[in-house]
């Protein structure tokens, strides 16, 4: 069964219509962080935490009021007057790390003469790169260099046919069109994220 089948909630089943929904953004996002699992490179595994601290950091803010904090767009301007924006900070830090993911497994499937290390280390220097000092690139190169063989990877998340390319594809949009919309978010009130 293809990995997109098995996770709890697909970026594609996120609802956007009154803004995006706080709770099943942080279902789908809990799912894609444990593809790194998948990838088996405990190089990685820095990532996947500081991901994990993010998302903990948006679910413990929600979970304060679910009622007021529903989309992330209401939790964000709930937020915006406080000293300590402690879950605008965990989302900015977890859409960079999202846009990384996103733009690393979709280069992989356009190219399918490419391995994941350079696949993803493409995606690295137009996502999150400019954020990392020089401590952290190197760490960063680490773990990309240490990405499985191509053909390994998709073996163990089972796309090996058309539908499941199909699914991974769906899956990927749906994640930019998520990633695009905060974005767009935080370009329109740079306020949240002054001093971050």
């Amino acid at each position: 069964m293809a990995y997109f089948n098995t996770i709890k909630r697909s970026f594609a089943d996120v609802d956007l219509s009154n803004g995006i929904d706080t709770n099943e953004f942080l279902e789908a996002t809990e799912g894609m962080v444990k593809i790194f699992d998948v990838i088996g490179s405990t190089a990685f595994g820095f990532v996947q935490n500081d991901m994990n601290g993010n998302i903990k950091r948006l679910r413990l803010r929600y979970e304060s009021n679910p009622e007021k904090n529903d989309t992330l767009e209401h939790l964000l301007e709930g937020e915006s007057d406080e000293s300590k924006r402690l879950a605008t900070e965990g989302l900015l830090w977890l859409i960079r790390a999202l846009d990384f993911t996103a733009k690393g497994l979709t280069r992989s499937l356009d190219n399918p003469d490419e391995e994941l290390t350079y696949s993803f280390s493409v995606a690295y220097e137009t996502t999150l790169r400019q954020y990392h000092n020089f401590l952290v690139r190197p760490v960063f190169a680490l773990a990309v260099k240490s990405c499985p063989y191509r053909q390994d990877f998709y073996k163990r998340i089972d796309i090996i046919d058309d539908t499941a390319i199909g699914l991974m594809r769906e899956w990927l949009a749906a994640l930019d069109i998520l990633v695009n919309r905060v974005q767009i978010l935080f370009h329109q009130h740079p306020e949240y994220i002054k001093g971050m």
